[in-house]
C-alpha cells in the first residue's frame, strides 16, 4: 500500500489539493484519512474551555491511534475512523469504516511533525501558501463552517495558529519530498503528483 501524506499550514489549500488528486484517481483504489478526525476527545471539559483548545499543537492529536490505524491499513485490515466535531470539540461515539486500498491519502497540518508517523508515509507533500492567503481562508472557513465570529477567528490566529505554524508546521516542510506552492491552484504540481501516484500504482 502506498501512503501519501499531504501537510501544510491551516488554510494553505491542502483539502483542495486532496480533492483534485482524488478526482484523478480510481475511486476503488484510494482511502482518505484526515488528521482532523484524530484530535483528542475533550468531552470532560466545559464547552467554553473546549473552544479555547489549541488545535495547532502536536499534543492535540492522538498520534498513537492514527499510527495504529495507518499500520492496520498497510497490513490490509479495515479500521474504524473517529469522527471529530469542531462545533462541540468532542469525538463522536460513531465511527466511519475505512477499508484498505492501494493508496491511502493522509492529510493534516501536523502529520510531518511526528517522526513515527512520518516513517509510515511513502510520499510526503507540503502544500505551501502565503500567510495572507492562509489567513483569508481561515477567516472564511471558521465563520462559515465552525460558527466563529471574525474577532474570535483573528484572536485565535494571533494566539495559536500563527505561532504554532512558525514553531511546528513550517519547520516540518524540510521533510517533504514535494512542495506544492499556491495550494490547490497549482494544477501543474497536482498533475505531477497524480502522475507519480498512478505510476506507483502500476508497479504494485
Amino acid at each position: 500500500m502506498l501512503v501519501v501524506g499531504i501537510a501544510g499550514g491551516t488554510g494553505s489549500g491542502k483539502t483542495t489539493v486532496v480533492n483534485r488528486i482524488l478526482e484523478r484517481l480510481p475511486e476503488d483504489k484510494v482511502a482518505f484519512v484526515p488528521q482532523d478526525a484524530y484530535y483528542k476527545d475533550n468531552s470532560q471539559l466545559k464547552l467554553e474551555d473546549r473552544q479555547e483548545m489549541n488545535f495547532d499543537h502536536p499534543d492535540s492529536v492522538e498520534f498513537s491511534l492514527l499510527i495504529e490505524h495507518i499500520i492496520k491499513l498497510k497490513e490490509g485490515k479495515a479500521i474504524q475512523r473517529p469522527i471529530y466535531s469542531y462545533l462541540t470539540c468532542t469525538r463522536s461515539d460513531e465511527t466511519i469504516p475505512i477499508e484498505p486500498r492501494q493508496v491511502t491519502i493522509l492529510e493534516g497540518i501536523l502529520i510531518l511533525t511526528h517522526e513515527a508517523l512520518r516513517n509510515l508515509i511513502d510520499i510526503k507533500v507540503f502544500v505551501d501558501a502565503d500567510a495572507d492567503d492562509r489567513l483569508s481562508r481561515v477567516v472564511n472557513r471558521d465563520i462559515q463552517e465552525r460558527g466563529r465570529s471574525v474577532n474570535k477567528v483573528l484572536e485565535r490566529y494571533d494566539k495559536t495558529v500563527k505561532p504554532m505554524h512558525l514553531q511546528f508546521i513550517e519547520p516540518s516542510k524540510r521533510y517533504a519530498d514535494i512542495i506544492v506552492p499556491q495550494g490547490g491552484n497549482n494544477l501543474v504540481a497536482i498533475d505531477i503528483l497524480t502522475t507519480i501516484i498512478l505510476d506507483r500504482l502500476k508497479k504494485q
